[in-house]
């Protein structure tokens, strides 16, 4: 049964269902709160630009989320989950209006084991790594919103980010140990999820069920110190980039490369990168400055900044720079840039990196960001594009999959068009079951619209 708002809903009732928990029913906020950074994106800008909730709740504990999961149940009104609204691709815009479940006040931070955290959804990754590193862990990977990111948000609509080049993907077995689900049955129930099974809700933009509650797993924190190293162009900083990715002695957590003219666009950084120069900028163990320093001057690099472990976050993190912080700071300077995803295949030789390089030049500039996958390290990209026409955003895309790179594509809301490309039975049969009138977060999982 699909959702229809053809029948008027009763936002009295509703809000009489939900007696004591928070509702947020000003215009101005309610619209605030149905947006995430879709505008990174001109074709999202176009489409999701007048989409907003008609009301935002906020929940501060599990039993309350049933409350509003039987009270959206009962009128069959469309729930759309929200973190801290800082994805990308509309993840969290409700399409149909509906209620906007924002989950930020669920934040507790259960309890710690060794190398493993039981958390709330809307727990901060920053809030938690605070206390994990007391005890000496801290979360595995993070976006580069990691100041402001819940960490439901990162599971139900984030990919990776620092850290993958140790942890690959947040889909990897292992980098997610269980949730607990609230579903939007007649009668909504709390599902707890192990193992393998967590899959059915990881990265599913909240489409299939409501998490209140997660186990993730820890890494041992070190004193990570923050490093930017510049080369004379891309292909040595990109073929560094690798070889520190290779490099099993040298402890790591970021790898980021930028082909100029992109570190022009770091404001604050100017004054450490000289203008045509290619950088790398990087976390590493700080035990481990030495062996990085030689690593660089193999490649003709200079170090031309360093940030002592001790004064990383303080003032603005190099993580900040990163992943689609880049996009951000392009855009803060030249608001029509836009971006790409890119998985580039395992090759030491950087082949096809250098042939995209070479082949679309400062239309497409290159930014990689190396990671772990299925056991080797690889180039991800997030390219800064040069936007100019749908058609020609399209052309580029189809380039690098006709040439072998995978293309997460960032341009749409669909789950399964932005990621894989194909129906997940998993998610689509798990959905069937505990949200059988389709009111969570509907029109983004193709499988569910064309489902038999």
């Amino acid at each position: 049964m699909a959702v229809s708002t053809a029948k008027p809903i009763n936002w009295d009732a509703f809000a009489g269902a939900i007696e004591g928990i928070e509702i947020i029913r000003d215009p101005a906020q309610v619209a605030k709160l149905s947006k995430d950074y879709y505008s990174y994106s001109p074709v999202l800008q176009a489409q999701l630009s007048d989409k907003v909730g008609d009301l935002v709740v906020r929940p501060a504990s599990e039993a309350e989320v049933l409350t509003v999961a039987k009270a959206c149940v009962q009128q069959r009104i469309p729930l759309t989950v929200r973190g801290a609204g800082t994805g990308n691709y509309g993840q969290c815009i409700p399409l149909e209006g509906g209620v906007i479940l924002d989950l930020t006040k669920m934040q507790d931070i259960k309890w710690i084991k060794p190398g493993l955290a039981c958390v709330e959804p809307g727990a901060k990754l920053s809030q938690i790594d605070k206390q994990t590193r007391e005890s000496g862990w801290e979360i595995r990977m993070a976006p580069s919103t990691y100041r402001t990111a819940t960490i439901g948000g990162f599971i139900g609509g984030g990919s990776g980010g620092i850290g993958s080049i140790n942890f690959g993907q947040l889909r990897d077995r292992g980098n997610l140990h269980a949730v607990r689900v609230v579903t939007m049955e007649d009668e909504p129930r709390v599902i707890e999820l192990r193992g393998d099974e967590v899959q059915k809700v990881n990265h599913a933009y909240g489409t299939n069920g409501i998490i209140t509650e997660l186990e993730i797993p820890l890494s041992a924190a070190y004193p990570w110190m923050e490093a930017i190293v510049a080369f004379p162009d891309f292909m040595t900083a990109a073929r560094f980039g690798q070889a520190l990715g290779n490099s099993d002695g040298i402890i790591k957590k970021l790898i980021t490369i930028c082909a100029d003219p992109i570190p022009q666009y770091f404001a604050a950084l100017r004054d450490s990168i000289r203008g045509g120069k290619a950088i790398a900028m990087l976390m590493v163990a700080e035990a481990c400055r030495e062996p990085l320093s030689e690593l660089a001057r193999k490649f003709g690099g200079e170090i031309c900044y360093q940030k002592a472990a001790k004064e990383v976050g303080k003032g603005t993190m190099l993580l900040e720079y990163t992943w689609n912080h880049t996009t951000l700071h392009a855009r803060s300077v030249d608001p029509s840039l836009t971006y790409l995803q890119t998985l580039f295949p395992y090759d030491p030789e950087l082949k096809l990196v250098q042939h995209m390089y070479e082949c679309f030049g400062d239309e497409v500039m290159m930014h990689l960001e190396f990671i772990r996958f299925d056991g080797v390290v690889v180039p991800a990209a997030l390219q800064i594009v040069r936007f100019s026409t749908v058609d020609r955003l399209n052309e580029i895309i189809h380039y690098h999959e006709a040439q072998g790179a995978f293309i997460a594509n960032p341009h749409t809301y669909i789950l399964e068009d932005g990621g894989r490309k194909e129906i997940d039975p998993v998610q689509l049969t798990f959905k069937k079951m505990v949200d059988p009138y389709g009111l969570l977060n509907p029109g983004k999982m193709r499988a569910w619209q064309q489902r038999k």
